[in-house]
């Protein structure tokens, strides 16, 4: 009797385990399948690194918080408009920013981050696949951002030598780049 009952317990416990994983995994592989979600992440770390302490923490801390919120709409299948344009405007904008190494203040860097990040967490919600934990998918779209702006951070440590400065500006030309060729291939 105790082993069914074992036997039981530990079949009901695999069968909840599979969905789970798949759910974080795939999360964890949305960002990075999208190049225009790639160049705008790793835009957001580069740009922290150029402008430095508090921007350094601050930007890759508030793209996932309000990604998470994007993609909490996109759950609940709460429409927004023109995600596709505000993605590609994302790497247009931050590209540029990194380009031109704009200086705004602190609360408006991290609102313009802010308000790009609801449409890639949108983009993700969208997209959840039937069946698996939207909990799960969240926290590993969510780390994979963190993966990506982490990275960007990590190029950008280059800005404190002045060929460094000249190849993050060359960097965030191609991200604005690649964002205009999202841009046109977002239009019909």
């Amino acid at each position: 009797m105790a082993v069914l009952a074992m036997l039981r317990a530990e079949s009901a416990f695999a069968h909840a385990q599979q969905g789970q994983a798949a759910g974080f995994l795939t999360g964890l592989g949305h960002p990075l399948s999208g190049l225009d979600h790639v160049l705008a992440m790793v835009a957001v770390g580069l740009w922290g690194a150029q402008l430095g302490s508090p921007f350094i923490w601050l930007l890759p801390v508030a793209f996932p918080l309000v990604m998470a919120m994007g993609g909490m709409l996109g759950f609940m299948g709460i429409s927004l408009p023109g995600i596709e344009y505000g993605i590609a405007a994302s790497a247009i904008l931050l590209g540029a920013a990194v380009m031109f190494e704009v200086r705004p203040p602190l609360a408006v860097a991290a609102i313009l981050v802010g308000f790009f990040a609801i449409f890639h967490g949108h983009a993700h919600g969208n997209e959840l696949p039937m069946g698996q934990s939207a909990l799960l998918y969240s926290m590993g779209f969510v780390i994979a951002t963190g993966c990506l702006h982490a990275t960007g951070i990590g190029i950008g440590t280059i800005h404190r030598w002045r060929w460094g400065q000249t190849l993050l500006r060359v960097a965030g030309a191609v991200v604005a780049a690649g964002g205009v060729f999202f841009m046109w291939k977002a239009f019909p």
